[in-house]
């Protein structure tokens, strides 16, 4: 039995107001706070941590667009200004499976601080959502716990990015949660220093995996065909070596994935490496215990390395992701929940925001954009029902479990939210309800913003 205290009651402080409050500031909440901003109404954007980014920055996911090939058709937009503005901010190096560009988990940091400054967007780090204020079913604002305790914050519009649909969840709007045995596995991200670069790419020539090998032992993969004889940046071999030998424990069957860029300074960043199934996103207890889990594993991963992996012989730890990366939790009931069959068929919309290729990573799932082939993103899949006011980007959009392998990456999350954020300027520069928003004039507003919606 669960036992309770009783709180007395108490006035909170209303410290700030706003037009378009964004809570959460990953690759969606970021491309909704600027998309709003640039619409000119009054924006905040509200962070937990010290830093915008959420994914690239705080869990230390650099590969944004690693999908990217020749053929690949994207929504340009926000999602690709994120990686303009990283290389010629020289925090970006080209990716190494994909025409693309990793981006510096550390300076992309400067890069959304110059990107929040420039659109004259109200910074608010260092301020956790708790709850949101409400006037029936309509919310108008959020309560944040802070160093500076319990505050109010007022807006006319309210943009839930979070990841996990706290806002929306919160206030009252059906949500889905995966559950916990079907979760996307966890991962805690790592980079390293001190290898010898020159070694280790003549090791991956001499013995280059593809996506092929993605699939070993009780874990296979699902690819159409045409990936399998492309070259992934993939390791497992030393691992499995290192588990037959006793360096590992033998038991440890949740190291192997990707790595990342190789600098001429010895550090090779992005390592994806660790796997962890059953971790909770919405459990801090989960998540206490698989942060400590994933970083004990990484080490036996660099342990690996160092033995097994040509040019990693004094490989070290530089370091790790502030927080754990999560791919799956909580997921609003939509207006429309995205399917399977969209993600694989190409889905066309009326209501689309803009576009993504067809890219499909999880659940046992891998299919690469190399043949131009795309899908809409609908507008109503960003919408909860039953309350007012509040709209929602990034990986908590409504969709079924294999659409979410699509939507819930980076690039996708920018494209949802640049479509949150014009939707919510314009909501409140009409006056009128998001689900009373003018689809034409919608989407003649995020053209106006350079992406392409069909």
């Amino acid at each position: 039995m669960t036992a309770f205290i009783s709180e007395p009651a108490r006035q909170t402080p209303v410290i700030h107001e706003t037009d378009v409050l964004v809570v959460g500031s990953g690759p969606g909440g970021l491309a909704a706070a600027l998309a709003a901003a640039r619409c000119g109404v009054s924006v905040t954007l509200l962070e937990r941590f010290g830093c915008f980014g959420g994914n690239i920055t705080v869990v230390g996911v650099e590969g944004f667009a690693w999908y990217r090939h020749e053929a690949t058709v994207e929504a340009g937009g926000i999602g690709l200004e994120f990686e303009e503005r990283a290389k010629a901010m020289g925090a970006a190096v080209p990716e190494s499976q994909s025409l693309s560009y990793e981006l510096d988990s550390e300076g992309f940091k400067l890069v959304a601080d110059r990107l929040v400054e420039e659109a004259g967007i109200h910074p608010m780090l260092h301020r956790q959502f708790v709850a949101p204020i409400m006037d029936g079913d309509a919310i108008t604002g959020v309560i944040v716990e802070s160093k500076a305790g319990r505050e109010a914050i007022l807006a006319r519009r309210v943009v839930d990015a979070t990841g996990d649909a706290d806002v929306a969840h919160r206030a009252g709007a059906p949500t889905r949660t995966t559950p916990v045995e079907r979760m996307q596995a966890a991962s805690v991200m790592f980079h390293l220093a001190g290898i010898d670069k020159a070694a280790f790419m003549a090791g991956v020539r001499a013995d280059p995996q593809t996506y092929r090998d993605w699939s070993s032992g009780e874990w296979q993969v699902e690819t159409d065909g045409k990936e399998d004889a492309m070259f992934s940046p993939f390791l497992r071999k030393p691992f499995e070596q290192a588990a037959r030998d006793g360096v590992i424990p033998a038991h440890l069957d949740t190291i192997g994935g990707t790595w990342g860029a190789v600098h001429e300074s010895g550090e090779m960043t992005y390592m994806n490496l660790v796997h962890l199934a059953g971790c909770d996103g919405t459990d801090p207890d989960s998540l206490t215990r698989f942060e400590i889990e994933g970083r004990r594993q990484a080490m036996h991963a660099i342990a690996a390395l160092n033995r097994y992996t040509p040019g990693c012989e004094r490989a070290r730890l530089r370091n790790f992701g502030m927080s754990i990366g999560i791919r799956d939790t909580r997921k609003i009931d939509a207006l429309y929940n995205m399917t399977e069959a969209d993600v694989r068929g190409q889905g066309r919309f009326g209501d689309s925001i803009g576009i993504y290729p067809e890219f499909i990573d999880g659940y046992g799932i891998l299919i690469l954009p190399t043949t131009g082939r795309y899908m809409q993103i609908p507008y109503r899949s960003l919408l909860p029902g039953g309350v007012r006011n509040l709209i929602v980007a990034g990986r908590a959009t409504g969709g079924d479990r294999i659409s979410h392998a699509a939507t819930r990456n980076m690039a996708c999350c920018a494209v949802t939210g640049q479509g949150a954020g014009v939707a919510a300027a314009l909501s409140v520069q009409r006056g009128c309800d998001l689900r009373e928003v003018d689809i034409g004039e919608l989407q003649a507003g995020i053209r106006a913003q350079g992406v392409r919606i069909d």
